[in-house]
């Protein structure tokens, strides 16, 4: 059984699998390069959960102890001791592979299961950084963590049997469900969402719709509880760009190529909620549309 937790990124997803570990009663170390972000994720946390507690679906006793479980550092050897490495850091395949190859073998044991957050890498891939193909697996959480029930399960082509079990029970321990994909780009959930997002930014590139039209229209549309100009934004237009990236690398299909105006927003750093702009303006009061 899975016990011990370390979380390699402290940013939106971090921090929100944190915060579903440390609730379910796991002990959480959770690492990242900047102390602002680990401040800024635990302060966050106790935010997220302050508002569990007011909904009721969180005592106020479960609180301090899911807080008093999680454990912040700049020290990537902090993850030495436990049962679970999770990789959550930005959506980079060499950024990945660099932390795996400080991970392995040096910085953990050779019992320790190595868990991928990635959106659309190669499960495979990443493994074979590593010194225990057969013990790591694709674990993508949903964003946002605490309030998604899926978790997409992804085999590399060596994750033995064990991996996988562990993991899944892991998964239904903090009260997910599990799906398993197989090890190809962007796995079910992206492979179906990102290119649907793609070609709502082509529908506004061609001028077939402003963006309060085009997310007005799949609202009311098609009963979508969030327009995909809004969703995107939410994702972050930067991990959208890497998302479609990796389906047209991969897959060397045309219907993937990421629209012009994706990488517009992305080069002139409008990437969504999180930079305060994209197709959207955060800046004011009330979300206003850019274009």
């Amino acid at each position: 059984m899975v016990n011990s937790v370390a979380i390699i990124g402290a940013g939106q997803m971090g921090s929100g699998i944190a915060h579903v570990c440390a609730l379910s009663g796991l002990e959480v170390t959770l690492i990242d390069i900047a102390q602002e972000r680990l401040d800024a994720a635990l302060a966050g946390i106790d935010r997220n959960i302050s508002r569990q507690v007011a909904r009721g679906k969180v005592e106020e006793a479960e609180k301090v102890a899911a807080l008093a479980r999680i454990n912040q550092t700049l020290a990537l050897d902090a993850a030495a001791e436990v049962d679970l490495v999770i990789e959550a850091a930005t959506e980079n395949e060499a950024v990945k592979k660099e932390i795996f190859q400080t991970l392995c073998p040096k910085l953990t044991s050779a019992d320790t299961l190595i868990a991928t957050n990635t959106s659309s890498i190669s499960v495979t891939r990443l493994a074979a950084t590593t010194d225990r193909p057969g013990k790591f697996i694709g674990m993508h959480f949903m964003n946002p963590v605490p309030m998604m029930r899926l978790i997409e399960l992804i085999r590399g082509i060596a994750t033995d049997e064990e991996t996988f079990s562990r993991v899944r029970e892991l998964t239904i321990r903090l009260g997910k469900s599990p799906v398993s994909s197989e090890d190809f780009p962007a796995f079910i959930v992206n492979r179906i969402l990102l290119p649907m997002i793609n070609e709502a930014i082509y529908t506004l590139y061609e001028g077939v719709g402003s963006v309060e039209a085009i997310d007005t229209a799949m609202k009311l549309g098609a009963n979508h509880p969030m327009g995909p100009l809004e969703l995107a934004d939410f994702i972050g237009l930067d991990v959208c760009l890497a998302v479609m990236q990796v389906l047209h690398e991969g897959l060397a299909d045309t219907k993937y190529r990421p629209c012009p105006l994706l990488a517009k927003y992305v080069e002139a750093g409008w990437i969504g909620c999180k930079s305060g702009r994209g197709f959207y303006d955060y800046t004011g009061d009330a979300p206003v549309p850019t274009r």
